[in-house]
């Protein structure tokens, strides 16, 4: 599912951020979220005493899960809606992620100031991914890392998404889908070194179907990009940046 980064018009916001969310509490959305992050883990290393930022937060999730380790979490969204449900999510969870309505091309933040930048299916509904990447770069600090989740292209979900775009289907329309060599590209136009890859996701959309493939989705899980839903790359910022 993308993120609330995604176009909506007003008078839909809070009603599309109310059904993004809720898709997350089904069980086909409690499956994807656990192995998304299960796969994200790894690369986003040890968050414990650093500022970290995630770049289109959405209903805050990640933030959340984020801010219990990080010292520092910042969760930014161009969606006022989706941000009041962080709100609310933040303070169920008992933490406290700075939260704020921001525009991924045009961050209010010093240069360099993160030690982690994390976004997660955002780039495939934004307009201008490369300018986005460039911002998400200006952010990070020397020797920081990004990492980047998004929607693999090889998958059943892609193909799914891809014809209910083609139907009219607004939120899929311009949607865009990738490859860990499309990823990998992106981070080094924007002057990043990829340090690390991975994948998950190989079951097509039903939650009865994911859980009967389990053992598949332990022994494919991060070997390849073919029939991946998910992928993430991380990549790391130099020290003379």
């Amino acid at each position: 599912m993308p993120r609330a980064s995604s176009p909506v018009a007003p008078a839909d916001e809070g009603r599309a951020a109310r059904d993004y969310s809720a898709w997350f509490e089904t069980p086909l959305g409690r499956q994807v979220s656990r192995d998304e992050e299960t796969v994200l883990r790894p690369l986003l290393e040890a968050v414990r005493g650093r500022t970290v930022l995630d770049a289109g937060a959405g209903d805050g999730r990640l933030a959340v899960e984020l801010a219990a380790a990080a010292t520092r979490v910042v969760g930014v969204d161009v969606s006022r809606s989706m941000l009041r449900l962080a709100t609310g999510r933040a303070r169920a969870a008992h933490c406290a992620p700075l939260l704020a309505v921001a525009r991924l091309e045009a961050l209010p933040f010093r240069q360099g100031c993160f030690d982690v930048v994390v976004v997660v299916t955002v780039l495939c509904v934004a307009r201008d991914p490369r300018r986005v990447m460039r911002e998400l770069a200006r952010v990070l600090r020397p020797r920081g890392r990004l990492v980047v989740g998004e929607l693999g292209r090889w998958s059943l979900w892609a193909v799914s998404r891809w014809v209910r775009g083609r139907l009219g289907q607004a939120s899929w329309r311009d949607a865009r889908f990738w490859t860990w060599r499309s990823l990998h590209r992106l981070v080094r136009e924007a002057g990043l070194r990829p340090c690390g890859r991975t994948s998950a996701v190989f079951y097509p959309p039903s939650a009865a179907v994911g859980r009967s493939l389990r053992p598949l989705e332990r022994a494919l899980a991060g070997r390849t990009s073919v029939g991946a839903a998910f992928l993430a790359v991380a990549a790391e910022k130099s020290s003379a940046s």
